[in-house]
Formats: structure tokens, sequence, C-alpha cells
């Protein structure tokens, strides 16, 4: 359970009986494991489960936690193709818990936090991965105008732009300096391709444990955390799904790095490519290490500013430590992944 100072219960029950068309209180609150950027609660009520999300408190970095940004995508998208959780409400009056937060209907499904799924069969898994592939080819089938997210973005040239701002977040983190990170800030522009005019609402942190399914079929019910979307590229959540198949097996985000995916019923980064291409119509480029190299870059900024907000003390869980540590790694991995 949240500390009572973590949550004001009553401030809170209050202005959701004011706000909320059929919420009653009392409530409780339970942090839900994970969710380290903004933190996330299940809210249990006398009207039933609901979920919030708020931004951490403490000063933070320009542009990120817009949790009212994640509360128009799940609006926009809510009752098209794209699961997504019911949005309810945005509180944007920081006085009633101290920051801006929404509330969602709760969705009873299953996370997966492994990548490799250790308790599916061969077949459960590599239906899973299907699934996956598809909820994301779904995705970026929608028309972002159509949804009313025309402006959600600046069309075009996405990732020199993405580029410029994680190099400029993570320069704006930066505690330490890392050779590798450096390496990779100065190579990828040189690798960026030329816009080919693709746009897509791009989810931003595309990985399993984003992805809730039904509790008994390999089924995409919702997808969350939706604090990076953007108006953007669609291979930019391809690449930075795809990194899971290289990453280790590192307990603050697993990867599939040197198992038998083969063995376990889970297709190869030439089958989810291949299914990709077939459900969305979208080539994979030629310079698919680009990409990569981008998703593991981008990966490494955003790991480095909740490094950031651990030295700062308010990270909002014990993994935020760990975070920081990877930064290296991946910079690593990046330039690998480009042959450099």
């Amino acid at each position: 359970m949240t500390h009572p100072l973590d949550l004001p219960m009553d401030t809170l029950a209050t202005y959701l009986e004011a706000n909320v068309a059929g919420f009653r209180g009392p409530l409780t609150a339970t942090k839900f494991k994970g969710g380290q950027s903004n933190p996330t609660y299940r809210i249990d009520a006398a009207s039933g489960a609901y979920v919030l999300r708020r931004k951490p408190p403490g000063k933070l970095l320009p542009s990120a936690h817009a949790v009212d940004r994640e509360f128009r995508v799940l609006q926009a998208l809510h009752g098209t193709q794209v699961p997504v959780a019911q949005p309810l409400h945005l509180c944007e009056d920081e006085s009633i818990i101290g920051s801006m937060f929404y509330l969602m209907a709760f969705v009873d499904g299953r996370i997966f936090w492994d990548p490799s799924l250790p308790d599916q069969t061969p077949a459960e898994r590599a239906d899973i991965y299907t699934a996956i592939v598809d909820a994301l080819a779904a995705l970026h089938a929608i028309d972002p105008a159509a949804v009313g997210l025309a402006d959600y973005g600046k069309p075009g040239n996405y990732f020199e732009r993405q580029l410029r701002r994680w190099t400029e977040q993570y320069r704006a983190s930066e505690t330490r300096p890392i050779a590798a990170m450096d390496a990779l800030i100065d190579a990828l522009p040189a690798r960026c391709p030329a816009d080919d005019g693709a746009v897509a609402l791009a989810h931003g942190d595309f990985r399993i444990d984003n992805l809730m399914f039904h509790r008994d079929e390999a089924r995409v019910i919702a997808i969350v955390d939706w604090e990076l979307s953007t108006l953007g590229h669609p291979l930019a959540d391809l690449g930075y799904f795809c990194m899971a198949l290289r990453l280790p097996r590192n307990p603050a985000l697993p990867g599939l790095a040197g198992l038998d995916r083969a063995a376990l019923g889970i297709a190869s980064e030439a089958e989810l490519l291949a299914r990709y291409a077939e459900r969305s119509g979208r080539p994979i480029p030629e310079d698919w290490p680009f990409v990569l190299a981008f998703s593991f870059f981008r990966l490494a900024a955003i790991a480095q500013g909740v490094a950031k907000r651990a030295e700062q003390g308010n990270a909002s869980n014990d993994q935020a430590v760990q975070a920081g540590r990877m930064v290296e790694m991946l910079a690593v991995m990046g330039m690998e992944v480009l042959g450099a």
C-alpha cells in the first residue's frame, strides 16, 4: 500500500466524487510495479477499480512526464482498433495531490515482465509475439488526423528531430562523461536516413511490459504508458521493440540475448520484421542497423534521465539506480550494431 503522505486519500476521494461520474469513495491506493517515470497506482473505491497516473514530484526536465498528452492519446484511441484503457478524467490542478494526474478505467489483464515468457509454452509464446506485432501494425494504421491528433507532433524528419531532442535531454541529465555515448551521438547523424514521408502515431516505449494481454487468449487488450508518444516514424517503434532480442538478461530490463529463441517458440528478428511488413504494408529499410542503433541511443538517454532523478532523490522505484548503470552498456551496443 502507498504511504498516506504519498496520496492524500480523503482529498482525492472527495475530488474524484465531484469530477468523475459514478465514482464513490472511500478509496485505497496501491502503487504498481514499474512505471518509474510516471508513478502509477491502482485505486480501489466503493464504485470499483481504477488506475491513476501522476507526474512525479520534484524538479523535472522540460517536456517530460506529460500525463496530459497521455490522456489526450487515450481519448483519441479509445473505441478504435487500438486497445487502450478508457480515460475518465484529467486533473491539471496540482493542489489536489501535489502534481497533475489522470484517472482511467482498470483493465484486468496479464502483463509479461520477462520477454522470454518463462511460464508459457512454445506455441503460446509464438502466438503472443504474433499478437504484439499485429497490435503495433494496428497502431500504425491509425490516421492521426482522423482521431484528432494531426497536431500531436511535427510530421517529417522524425529521426533527425529525435536525435536532437534526446541528445539535449541526455546532456541535461548527464551525471558523468560516457565515451561510448559521446561516440554514438557523433555517429548517428551521418547515418540518419532521408525523410521518406512516413508518419504514424508512434508509441515511443513499445515493449512487452507496456502491453496488457487477455487472461486466457494471446490478445493485446490494452497498450499502456503513452508518455513518449508523438507523431513519428513507425519503424522507430519496431526498432525499439526489437532491441529486446539483443538486450542481455538484465533484471532491470530483461532481454533475450543468449537464449535459444527458436526452441522457446519466439520468432527471429527477420520473422518479426516480415510479419510487420506483411501486416502494415511498410517495407523494412536497408539501413535497419540505424533504426536499431537509434533505439539503443534513445533508451540510453531515457535511462540517463532516470539516473539523474535517482541522484536528485525523486525517481519512483528502486530500479532507477540500475537504469543509470545501463547507459554505457546501451551506448556500446548501439555502436556495435552500427558496425562502428
